[in-house]
């Protein structure tokens, strides 16, 4: 294997997590979650050779993480689809946390893409400065937009 594809798969081994979050918000399918993140991989692949350094790597992964799904969700709204049903549902669980954070999936997604994407990297823990470095925000625009969307997501608590 020649090193660029050796640093392109420590790279996807060390950031499969955060990709897999990002895909996750973006689809409660499991189908669809696989097929966005092979998306992501292609796009990472793609850009690999011009990625310089200048930000982390979880930043730069994020920001493609984000784009990519951001881009295919544009997409998937302006095409109508009808989805096929199963008798089994992967992403369904019984115990009270896994109904809490499904909750909160479902009024996220309810949010723009953008405010999507500031929720999920503020839950990712990451600070205000990493994630203006992701989405290309200022830090205090980042404090205002969260501080906006916990307000959305609380009026929504109350629907």
């Amino acid at each position: 294997m020649e090193t660029k594809e050796m640093e392109f798969t420590h790279v996807v081994k060390e950031q499969k997590s955060t990709i897999y979050t990002v895909c996750y918000m973006f689809s409660n399918d499991a189908d669809e979650v696989n097929d966005l993140f092979q998306e992501v991989l292609v796009n990472l692949w793609k850009g690999f050779d011009s990625f310089e350094g200048r930000s982390d790597v979880r930043t730069w992964v994020y920001r493609v993480s984000l784009n990519t799904c951001i881009s295919q969700d544009r997409k998937k709204r302006r095409r109508k689809t009808i989805p096929l049903s199963m008798s089994v549902n992967l992403f369904e669980d019984q115990d009270s946390d896994a109904r809490q954070a499904d909750m909160l999936r479902k009024r996220i997604s309810r949010l723009g893409a953008f405010d999507r994407a500031i929720i999920l990297l503020w839950l990712e823990n990451m600070s205000y400065e990493e994630i203006g470095q992701v989405v290309g925000i200022s830090t205090k625009n980042v404090s205002v937009r969260l501080f906006r969307i916990k307000e959305q997501l609380k009026k929504m608590s109350n629907e």
